[in-house]
């Protein structure tokens, strides 16, 4: 008998889209913009024609619907319930302006369609896991953290990436809470190049909508969603370990490393399993998510670090 020993990353058969599907998926992409799924849709900037971007063969499955995706989504900016992408409209993402600095060779601002217009685009297919305990599956399109940070030349006393989001409460409403404002994320520099680490333009064949964080988000998928910061205005390099917004707003709940793993519980909830968003079905969680392959060595020595919280 032969038995098949699937990677953690690795879809079902029975959960990939058919290749029929796959290959026609810009046209579907197109007739569900004619039917009003692509409303949420920022307008077109210069590099609007972009999309879709080719598809990497390595990273594919069945998405969660778009129409679902969109309207299921957390962004804290815009208020504390899953229509947040109500509320986002409100959002201006062009001009968009992005500063890098820090440990770098020479700190620069440039337009967020500069910087994207620098760099080699492509579409993936990545799992979402939230720290609530629900999933999605999504097609990103966008450039790996790695190029950035060759681009940005950072010194070898560069240990982090520290990135930050727009401030502006007047546009987003959620900014006048209690929160630590503005958002702040962190990865080290070993996990910004790894090759899983993604830098977030488009999804579903297309510019990067308002409540997916418009005009440019972080995407690293062996974590809980809350680490894929959104809107990003500002990508710092620095020696010290920054203090991310929800460790500050609960230090009790939430820590610097946000990996996905079955076996740690948040305080108030498990991790062992997830719903899946649009259908019926819970599964069980995957440690890092399924893509423990690509980045378990990460974290070897580290065993005294709550890498799960």
């Amino acid at each position: 008998m032969n038995i098949i020993h699937r990677k953690g990353w690795e879809i079902s058969e029975r959960d990939v889209t058919p290749e029929h599907l796959f290959l026609n998926r810009r046209s579907v992409l197109k007739g569900s913009a004619a039917l009003g799924l692509g409303a949420i849709a920022p307008a077109g900037s210069a590099l609007s024609a972009t999309y879709p971007a080719p598809a990497n063969a390595k990273f594919t499955g069945t998405p969660t619907p778009e129409d679902v995706a969109s309207r299921y989504n957390n962004f804290y900016e815009f208020g504390l319930t899953k229509r947040a992408f109500v509320a986002a409209e409100a959002l201006k993402p062009r001009p968009w302006r992005i500063k890098v600095d820090g440990l770098i060779d020479k700190p620069f601002e440039i337009e967020a369609d500069d910087l994207i217009g620098k760099m080699t685009l492509e579409e993936r297919i990545y799992r979402l896991r939230c720290v609530e305990a629900w999933s999605m599956v999504i097609p990103w399109t966008g450039f790996t953290l790695k190029q950035l940070v060759e681009f940005a030349k950072p010194s070898a006393s560069a240990k982090y990436i520290r990135f930050e989001t727009f401030f502006d409460p007047k546009v987003a409403s959620g900014q006048r809470s209690f929160f630590p404002w503005p958002y702040v994320e962190g990865l080290t520099i070993e996990e910004a190049t790894n090759d899983l680490s993604l830098m977030v333009t488009g999804v579903y064949g297309k510019q990067l909508p308002n409540v997916f964080g418009a005009p440019l988000r972080l995407m690293v998928p062996w974590k809980y969603g809350f680490k894929s910061i959104k809107s990003i205005s500002r990508i710092s390099f620095t020696d010290t370990r920054p203090q991310t917004f929800w460790e500050a707003a609960g230090p009790g709940e939430y820590g610097f490393w946000a990996n996905v793993n079955p076996q740690v519980p948040h305080p108030r909830w498990s991790q062992a399993s997830e719903e899946v968003v649009g259908t019926a079905d819970r599964k069980p969680t995957q440690i890092f998510n399924g893509y423990g392959e690509f980045v378990a060595d990460l974290y070897k020595g580290l065993e005294g670090e709550k890498l799960y919280m």
